[in-house]
């Protein structure tokens, strides 16, 4: 016959189940809510560090690459024209300027085939560009759909959001 287990053991393997179950738990959630980003900006630019903190705070896990965002634009294929600070790679989506994260969360689930969103200059209001030093300004702006040209052609947008 087996002598019965101890309880010190029986506590110790359900209390030790229990903490992994719970960091297994844990960890599922952080995966399945945190969606990855990556960001080039200029490491002096404080709203682009505002925008970033922004984008943090909606759930996306941000890799930051301090060193301009000029050359990434046009490596990924976005005009000048469209520009901001700052520049994103989001679900395989180009994400410029100062696009809020509701409207890149809707991107990531519409898949539209485009090269991504784009919210050209630094409109006060949008995020990253409402901190205090704006006060209650609030400017009007559109954040654009920007489509995938045919080759030889440039990029067209639509009207994806307006913040007003």
């Amino acid at each position: 016959m087996t002598p019965p287990t101890s309880r010190r053991r029986w506590l110790t393997l359900t209390l030790g189940g229990l903490a992994a179950l719970t960091s297994a738990l844990g960890q599922a959630n952080t995966d399945t809510t945190r969606t990855a980003m990556t960001v080039w900006k200029d490491p002096n630019c404080g709203c682009c560090q505002d925008w970033v903190d922004r984008m943090a705070q909606a759930g996306f896990a941000i890799t930051v690459h301090d060193t301009g965002n000029s050359a990434m634009r046009a490596r990924l294929g976005l005009p000048s024209r469209l520009g901001s600070c700052h520049t994103a790679l989001v679900g395989g989506y180009v994400v410029e300027g100062h696009v809020p994260a509701a409207d890149i969360r809707r991107l990531l689930k519409e898949r539209p085939r485009a090269l991504g969103l784009a919210v050209p200059g630094m409109p006060v209001g949008s995020p990253g560009m409402d901190g205090p030093a704006y006060g209650d300004r609030r400017d009007p702006y559109d954040v654009l759909l920007v489509t995938r040209p045919a080759p030889g052609q440039d990029v067209t947008t639509r009207v994806f959001s307006s913040h007003r």
